[in-house]
């Protein structure tokens, strides 16, 4: 067996996590621990763990904790010298974990390695970005992203360029399959909590690289993601992502950063208001303001 932990966190995703949770069985060799943290889901995941998978820890969470909390979870009640945060949506090849392992026992001057995501129909699922910076927030999920589709900054946070048939040193990798260090990960303290979904993977990439740890993709480990299914649940979606964001600019770039967001909210709230009242007026399909408006109102009271 491998020195590895590996750490689920699941949510209603039952027949994926079955299929995760035997991806790893048959890993050549398989991973010293496993540990599922079921986030109170309704359909019957924890039963099928327990059923079919007795060798894997599962924790049972009475509510949604939170992504973040549950890995935390995870890294807490295992042990193994390298953890394997990984999506209960994503599969591995057999000898996934075994590369991904080798390259950190090679290289010490790295707290964390990613292999190549692809779709479940084998193509590829662009999964390494940059750290957002000062102008990605003008850019992104505004209008001037619809106005200008192929502008520079996008082009950068998006790693347009990135050559996903070499290894490389990489800033953003999605950890969907992300193998780290333990040690790097008591160094940081584990994950954010304050982050409950979404930037806590950016969030941890941002972290290791600011202690002078490097992240590497290796171009030739593969796993699968079915990109989503788990996130697309939360009806709450949107606002999360936004609070989550908000969060994330504030604790690594300051108070005016987290103001210069929230100005790039409005931003694209003037847009969408205009756009549906231009709709309305001329009798064409629009979307109600009021919801909206009261999810903007508690956005910019935090």
């Amino acid at each position: 067996m491998q020195d590895v932990a590996v750490v689920i966190p699941s949510w209603n995703t039952r027949e994926l996590l079955a299929e995760c949770l035997r991806s790893l069985e048959a890993s050549t060799p398989p991973p010293r621990e496993i540990v599922v943290i079921d986030n109170a889901s309704r359909d019957g995941s924890a039963v099928a763990v327990r059923r079919e998978f007795p060798r894997v820890a599962l924790l049972e969470n009475r509510e949604n904790l939170g992504y973040t909390r549950a890995c935390n979870q995870g890294l807490a009640a295992s042990r193994a010298k390298y953890v394997l945060l990984l999506n209960a949506d994503a599969r591995l090849e057999r000898d996934t974990l075994a590369k991904l392992v080798d390259f950190l026992e090679r290289e010490p001057a790295y707290g964390a390695v990613a292999p190549r995501l692809e779709n479940p129909d084998g193509s590829l699922q662009r999964s390494i970005m940059r750290l957002p910076g000062w102008r990605t927030p003008l850019f992104f999920a505004t209008p001037f992203e619809r106005w200008f589709p192929k502008n520079s900054e996008l082009a950068r946070y998006f790693a347009v360029d990135f050559d996903y048939d070499r290894d490389a040193d990489v800033e953003q990798p999605a950890a969907a399959c992300l193998l780290v260090r333990r040690a790097t990960l008591d160094k940081l303290a584990g994950l954010d909590e304050r982050l409950w979904l979404f930037y806590s993977d950016v969030d941890l990439a941002a972290r290791i690289r600011s202690s002078g740890e490097r992240i590497r993709y290796l171009a030739s480990a593969r796993a699968t993601h079915h990109l989503g299914r788990s996130t697309r649940q939360y009806a709450d979606f949107l606002s999360r992502w936004h609070a989550d964001r908000l969060l994330y600019y504030r604790a690594h770039h300051g108070r005016l950063a987290a103001a210069w967001v929230k100005a790039c909210v409005l931003f694209a709230y003037g847009d969408f208001v205009a756009r549906q009242t231009f709709a309305s007026l001329f009798r064409r399909p629009h979307e109600p303001v009021h919801p909206v408006t009261r999810a903007l109102l508690a956005f910019l009271a935090r």
